[in-house]
């Protein structure tokens, strides 16, 4: 049989992330060779990473294991995004994750690229017993007030789930009207594994939103700022106005409708 190369070895244990036998272990050990060195300490690397997510994980579930070692089945993560922007809904989402489950690389989504975001936003839909989005828009933000329309996507998204959730773990708050127990979390987007996946179906629901409104209205930029105040986006404001799609009760927006006249 032929030996494999080296470059074939750094393919399939590094590149491809494949089990390392014991074998090919031995045999890497025994080779004098830099490049052997350099796999060898790649797949250390790649397992002291591991371990370090694997403690993660472990640190952000530790809401969740208490609940769930207490009978309850049904824990949701409830979480926003958009509540800041000039334009646009607030959306919210709820997960509810299967008892045990981890999912790799789940954090606060203000912490994750848009990539990474999309592909974890996929994985949590399949792994999710449940998952549900709500969402407040404007006229609901301006009738309410940006904090209650927050409040009331997350409980439309608590509503959405199609099991009903024997407790909720919230970002920070707690949710008027619902019905089961809740526990708020100050940066729960970074300590629960629950919340964060829902802080990342939250966002990445957004985003799409804000795309579909850049598609309608490219002139404001709304794919690239997603409706947040920036220089681009105040400036686009005050040359072509505000659309039904702004906040009118904030003071940038309002500012420039009275400006305008």
């Amino acid at each position: 049989m032929t030996k494999p190369s080296l470059q074939d070895l750094r393919r399939r244990y590094v590149d491809e992330a494949r089990p390392l036998p014991a074998r090919i272990a031995a045999q890497l050990e025994a080779d004098p060779r830099q490049g052997a060195r350099a796999i060898l300490a790649a797949i250390e690397r790649r397992r002291r990473a591991n371990r370090a997510e694997g403690q993660r994980l472990r640190r952000m579930l530790r809401f969740e294991r208490d609940l769930w070692a207490c009978g309850h089945e049904y824990v949701a993560g409830v979480d926003e995004a958009g509540m800041s922007p000039l334009a646009g809904p607030v959306v919210a989402a709820a997960v509810v994750l299967p008892i045990g489950a981890r999912i790799a690389r789940v954090d606060d989504s203000k912490k994750l690229d848009a990539s990474t975001r999309e592909a974890l936003a996929t994985q949590i839909r399949e792994t999710a017993i449940a998952w549900g989005i709500g969402r407040a828009d404007p006229e609901e933000i301006d009738t309410l007030n940006i904090y209650h329309a927050g409040l009331l996507a997350m409980r439309r998204a608590v509503e959405a789930l199609v099991v009903a959730p024997q407790h909720v773990l919230v970002d920070a708050r707690t949710i008027p009207e619902i019905r089961a127990p809740q526990t708020p979390i100050i940066g729960g987007d970074g300590k629960s594994l629950s919340i964060a996946a829902a802080s990342i179906l939250a966002k990445t629901t957004r985003d799409a939103v804000m795309a579909e409104l850049d598609t309608a209205h490219p002139e404001y930029g709304f794919c690239r700022h997603k409706g947040y105040g920036v220089p681009e986006h105040q400036a686009a404001l005050r040359r072509h106005g505000a659309l039904p799609v702004h906040r009118r009760s904030f003071a940038a927006v309002r500012q420039v409708i009275e400006t305008r006249g």
